[in-house]
């Protein structure tokens, strides 16, 4: 096994594991998606920060019932041209994703910022480069969020009717996971951090949650240590970042060390499980339990992998 950080899996995810193992499974290429820790100064004027999290509904196919930060896959119409941009370009974006061109540089920025309006009603976007929109409530902002999600209209049409750019500039990059071979619902994500605006207010008017909170990071950590949550590996990473956090100024402000986390099926001594090479243990010794994806991927497994999974 690789040298990094060991996470358990659930028994369903290890029915999956041997159906990939055996080959019935057909191979899934990752989809490029972004997502955003939401943050602000924890209340009391105690230090610290809150994230913003939502519950996954029992209903979806992929996490159900997980917590995670709002974010999706890109859309297609996310590399728009005609989208109002401020801040840093597509080009300068590129340079800091590694990405292999600045149409999907484009396409996970302003997916970061998509997926965060349509699922919590946070619009990072403003007239100008200088100011951000204040209130983005009323029925006039939730028919353009039901639009959006229905892909009735795109979030270029809709920034553009009301005069407004994305603020490409109050987004921070933070890191990067690629989804281990055996899911089926496989993604390359980017994970942005940004401060949650003056006067917004991030809410729970979304079919794909069934439960929203603002947290403190060791909170929920403390909670997935007893048992009463789920978090998938890379939410339990950020969050630990999160807790070394000052306040929510400073976090988003600084320069993030970005690596590539690549999650490969491993033998723990608990059985089947997942390492992240080169990723250090936790401090607090927290282990994750993945949840209920199935097996994706048909290349061959390393050779000590080939037995019956436990």
């Amino acid at each position: 096994m690789s040298d990094g950080r060991s996470f358990a899996v659930t028994s369903g995810v290890g029915r999956s594991v041997r159906a990939w193992l055996d080959g019935d499974r057909p191979a899934v290429v990752p989809r490029d998606a972004s997502t955003v820790l939401i943050v602000r100064d924890a209340p009391g004027g105690v230090g610290g920060v809150e994230v913003f999290m939502q519950m996954r509904a029992a209903t979806m196919a992929f996490a159900p019932s997980v917590y995670v930060f709002p974010g999706g896959g890109v859309d297609r119409r996310d590399d728009d041209p005609a989208l109002p941009w401020a801040g840093p370009s597509p080009a300068q974006w590129a340079g800091r994703l590694g990405a292999s061109d600045e149409g999907l540089a484009r396409r996970l920025v302003v997916a970061a910022v998509r997926e965060v309006f349509e699922e919590c009603g946070v619009l990072l976007a403003g007239p100008d480069a200088r100011s951000v929109v204040s209130d983005v409530t009323g029925p006039e902002w939730s028919a353009a969020r039901a639009q959006l999600a229905g892909r009735e209209r795109s979030f270029a049409q809709i920034l553009a009717e009301r005069g407004l750019a994305v603020r490409t500039d109050l987004l921070r990059l933070c890191d990067h996971w690629v989804a281990p071979e055996f899911e089926a619902h496989r993604y390359d994500t980017r994970f942005f951090t940004a401060l949650l605006p003056r006067g917004q207010v991030p809410d729970d008017d979304c079919r794909e949650a069934e439960h929203v909170r603002w947290v403190r990071p060791q909170d929920l950590l403390d909670e997935l240590g007893a048992g009463r949550v789920r978090l998938f590996p890379p939410t339990i990473v950020r969050l630990e970042a999160l807790t070394a956090a000052r306040d929510a100024a400073s976090f988003v402000g600084q320069d993030h060390r970005v690596l590539t986390w690549r999650p490969e099926l491993a033998l723990t001594p608990d059985g089947v499980g997942v390492v992240v090479p080169g990723l250090p243990p936790s401090s607090a010794g927290v282990g994750e339990r993945l949840v209920g994806e199935r097996g994706a991927a048909r290349e061959e497994p390393p050779p000590d992998l080939r037995g019956d999974p436990q």
